[in-house]
């Protein structure tokens, strides 16, 4: 009889400290880059107030997991959605489970690193201030990054509650709330966009040239304008953001004229791509969220519970 770790919401928290995060999503991305990690494109079941969605993976060097997270509106707080589930570690030799763990501190805290690990990579270096777009748990998480790697760095929150984006910006020892989504983003070097949007939060004429746009939200319908596309060198996580329809792939991805390139990610961290090419390009990544981002946040969350003695064995 086998045994298998459980952490629950707090412990799974606890577990993912952000740098080990940034730096396994990033192995995870040149991985992905190389064609060596295995994903296949995820598949949601859906429900009347949502959907189920399944997305197993495997990264050389991280190990093998799958999540099971469901997506739903919440009556409530209309245009709002919960991101709820469980993803299950596994020996990547034997098949064994090695832990499961809550899906949605560790979804949020993988999404904000696929998210920086973009700026970090495809913005101007030497950032003046940051735009972050949305005010709720994937927002939250994103300032909340961006607090523990650098809180130095001013950054503006907006979104379309006002106390909501103050509450956000209150993690950040250099962040405040903006009165729109405009004010904030007008200016910004970095825009993080992060919402539950049917219809873009952002437009072209706002943005700088030489600015750099991660776009992590968007599950429902496009988060970023047409014209912001049109104009951008364009990069994702995988191919299938641009190659597949939604929910796998990105809404603002569909359909591009004959010639658009979408560049991974990974390509330009193992240095295959060059990147940015100049002060002025407009750059926008992309993320769909990749099962091999989910497997980077597991190992983390599991590699430090057991250094520190957390969780609670459960018989198999």
């Amino acid at each position: 009889m086998s045994e298998m770790l459980f952490l629950d919401g707090a412990r799974t928290r606890a577990a993912l400290d952000p740098r080990r995060v940034v730096d396994a999503v990033a192995t995870a991305l040149i991985a992905v880059g190389r064609g060596e990690a295995s994903a296949p494109p995820r598949i949601a079941a859906r429900a009347p107030g949502g959907l189920l969605g399944a997305m197993p993976g495997y990264v050389p060097g991280l190990g093998l997991a799958a999540k099971l997270v469901s997506v739903f509106g919440d009556p409530a707080r209309p245009g709002r959605s919960s991101h709820r589930g469980v993803v299950a570690l596994f020996d990547a030799e034997d098949g064994s489970p090695l832990c499961l763990m809550d899906a949605e501190p560790l979804t949020e805290i993988r999404t904000a690193a696929v998210a920086t690990v973009s700026a970090r990579t495809l913005a101007r270096p030497r950032p003046e201030r940051i735009a972050v777009v949305g005010t709720g748990a994937q927002a939250r998480a994103q300032v909340g990054l961006l607090a523990a790697l650098d809180p130095t760095v001013p950054v503006v929150v907006a979104g379309r509650d006002r106390r909501r984006a103050e509450s956000a910006a209150a993690q950040h020892p250099a962040a405040r709330a903006a009165d729109t989504v405009e004010a904030a983003v007008r200016g910004a070097d970095t825009v993080f966009c992060c919402t539950g949007a049917v219809r873009p939060v952002i437009r072209r004429d706002w943005l700088s040239p030489g600015t750099h746009i991660s776009s992590v939200g968007g599950s429902h319908g496009p988060e970023v304008d047409a014209d912001t596309v049109r104009d951008a060198t364009l990069f994702a996580e995988w191919p299938g953001a641009a190659d597949t329809r939604p929910p796998s792939g990105a809404h603002e991805l569909q359909d591009l004229p004959a010639g658009r390139t979408v560049s991974l990610l990974g390509s330009v961290l193992s240095g295959r791509h060059p990147g940015r090419r100049d002060e002025s390009e407009l750059t926008l990544f992309k993320s769909t969220g990749h099962a091999a981002l989910d497997v980077a946040a597991a190992h983390v969350a599991h590699t430090v519970a057991v250094e520190r003695g957390w969780g609670r064995p459960m018989a198999m």
